[in-house]
């Protein structure tokens, strides 16, 4: 390659939810990185509708969650799942979701959290991250420019950046780079990483429309998914994206030997809806379903995230939060060795961490697809007759049997996972919690930190996301002078908080709670540590060790 016309700590390939938080978390943090991107920012298509609870979180953390709830799912709409023979034709079940304005008036709150999860469609979400990335002096974006081609050395990556307008081409280098240009992208074919999986599950076509007289020619009223069984059983997906007049629906399992263009679009709206009504049709997509996790996420200074690394069915609304979630975790770390006080372990962990949550959401993804599509259809399934009934109660009887689809992906797959195997996790000999349908939060370390309220409106979440937190809980605590001053000699952030609720106390379990950059719980004890150096050094990646960490 020439020479590189400059020099920076982080290249980002990709310009969409995963490479923007990537870009957010690094800009947030002070470190300099450049996102280059082939496409002009906008998102002309849904394919996302749905934020978990921890994306929510960070959106919270990066001062944005504000305005992703403004923009979301209005607030008197309930978040409904009904299975209907078509919109205008009968309604098999429904799973009701309370609207917020419904929450707020019963004056519920989710315990375990300060976001919940909320729709926000792509069309809303990833502008609202442009903006906020643009926002920040450390990040550097530049559409219509992509990722041609890279080289890398001891220490860093020289990259071919090509204006796709212009074709003018120029080499830049950088310390490190982040695919996050998805499944056919130039990072992920260039790391040549075999996948785990199954491969393609099915070949969808999604056709995005608007039509605002449609809430009006049915008797479903508003829910956020209508999914839609006939004779041949479940075949269809629709979403309303804005509750107003904005709509996506599904094909499952289209003919991939079938040219697009002579996809039949304006029979498969009257399949799904019952009846003809006007409409304008903005895009027909069509799409492969897979169900795959990269075996590696790195290679020496190159990484990837997002969909460059694992893919799966968007049924269980996982793959993009899953995105999101590797991007925090790998951008506190690029960070901290930017910083100094990182080891080189840190990226050693990133995919000893994420590759086992990816696998877990892709399979409960893909278990969520083959439990629905399988579900029963029948020839008489939508008639008013005897018939009729005998199929609508044959469905309810095979539906019934089927639990996950009606609660289809626990919180516990969205929020409870823990790094288990994490090299820069000290573990404390508890045992898991147990699989289940109800969340129940945990501290042991490897987990998320428990949120729970520590003055009105303020969640301890809010106290993490910069550098460590030590939490020092319950009424006498423990000294913590030498974990303090262990973290001061090698340069690392380290605050700590004196919580006396007994509650908090009884939520973590230990009067000792040291807390990551990335809010994740990274040792407890009841005891200072024996070696306080040996802990720092073992949680910020220096040493590769069994850590000794209480007496």
């Amino acid at each position: 390659m020439s020479q590189a016309s400059r020099n920076l700590p982080v290249l980002i390939a990709g310009g969409g939810p995963v490479g923007l938080s990537l870009a957010i978390e690094l800009g947030t943090r002070g470190v300099e990185c450049l996102l280059v991107e082939r496409g002009n920012g906008s998102v002309p298509v849904p394919k996302m509708t749905q934020l978990t609870t921890r994306t929510m979180e960070f959106c919270r953390r990066w001062g944005i969650a504000d305005q992703v709830k403004a923009a979301a799912w209005p607030a008197d709409h309930p978040g409904d799942f009904v299975y209907i023979t078509s919109l205008t034709g009968y309604e098999l079940f429904r799973q009701r979701v309370p609207s917020f304005n419904e929450l707020r008036g019963q004056m519920r709150d989710v315990p375990y959290t300060p976001e919940p999860g909320r729709q926000c469609p792509q069309i809303f979400f990833d502008p609202i991250l442009l903006r906020h990335a643009r926002s920040l002096p450390a990040v550097t974006l530049r559409h219509h420019v992509e990722l041609r081609s890279y080289e890398q050395d001891a220490d860093g990556v020289e990259a071919e950046l090509v204006d796709v307008q212009s074709g003018r081409s120029e080499t830049v280098r950088a310390e490190y780079l982040v695919g996050c240009d998805g499944f056919d992208g130039c990072v992920r074919k260039s790391l040549g990483t075999e996948y785990d999986g199954s491969g393609v599950l099915s070949y969808s076509v999604s056709i995005y429309f608007r039509s605002a007289e449609l809430p009006s020619l049915h008797d479903k009223g508003w829910a956020r998914f209508y999914r839609i069984v006939d004779a041949s059983g479940h075949w269809g997906d629709m979403i309303a994206v804005d509750g107003r007049e904005l709509w996506r629906l599904t094909v499952l399992d289209a003919d991939p030997a079938e040219d697009i263009r002579d996809f039949d679009v304006d029979a498969c709206l009257r399949r799904a809806i019952g009846i003809d009504f006007p409409r304008e049709v903005l895009s027909v997509l069509p799409w492969r379903r897979r169900e795959l996790v990269a075996y590696r996420y790195r290679d020496r200074r190159v990484f990837i995230a997002g969909d460059a690394a694992h893919q799966s069915s968007p049924t269980g609304g996982l793959g993009m939060n899953t995105g999101v979630a590797d991007a925090v975790d790998l951008g506190w770390k690029l960070a901290a060795l930017r910083e100094g006080w990182g080891g080189p372990v840190l990226l050693d962990s990133y995919e000893i961490e994420r590759r086992p949550v990816a696998v877990g959401s892709v399979m409960a993804s893909s278990r969520v697809y083959q439990e629905t599509t399988s579900l029963p259809g029948g020839e008489a399934i939508a008639a008013d007759s005897p018939e009729g009934e005998l199929a609508r109660k044959r469905f309810m009887e095979a539906f019934g049997g089927v639990r996950p689809v009606s609660e289809p992906i626990s919180e516990n797959v969205r929020l409870g996972y823990c790094y288990e195997d994490s090299p820069i996790i000290c573990p404390d000999g508890t045992e898991p919690p147990q699989d289940g349908p109800t969340f129940i939060p945990s501290a042991r370390p490897g987990t998320r930190a428990p949120h729970v309220w520590t003055a009105p409106g303020r969640s301890i979440l809010d106290d993490f996301g910069g550098g460590y937190v030590l939490l020092r809980l319950g009424a006498n605590p423990p000294e913590t002078e030498k974990v303090v001053e262990a973290a001061k000699v090698r340069g690392v952030p380290l605050k700590v908080l004196d919580l006396t609720d007994a509650g908090v106390h009884q939520l973590y379990e230990r009067q000792l709670v040291l807390v990551r950059p990335d809010g994740h719980v990274a040792w407890r004890a009841d005891e200072p540590p024996v070696d306080a150096d040996d802990l720092i050094a073992r949680v910020t990646g220096a040493i590769l060790t069994p850590a000794r960490t209480s007496s």
